[in-house]
């Protein structure tokens, strides 16, 4: 199973979910925002230029995401350092 790369800034209470290398600098061509109201919040789908998922934006990261995940995560904000 390949690692994918978390990162979370608890400042703001976002986290973003990586789907490509960290070694590759793919850019987002285009943003799928969920609505709102299904996800109970703000989620937003990135995509590279060929259609690709490249990553996940979690808004109120807090209250979508496993609480474990977030520990792992790459901190953002100065508490993580």
């Amino acid at each position: 199973m390949a690692n994918v790369r978390v990162t979370y800034d608890k400042t703001v209470n976002a986290a973003y979910v990586y789907f490509i290398d960290p070694k590759v600098r793919a850019r987002s061509a285009y943003v799928y925002p969920c609505d709102p109201v299904d996800v109970d919040g703000m989620i937003n789908l990135d995509f590279d230029e060929q259609g690709r998922l490249i990553g996940i934006e979690v808004l109120a990261a807090s209250s979508k995401l496993p609480e474990y995940l977030l520990e792992s995560a790459e901190r953002l904000d100065n508490q993580g350092a």
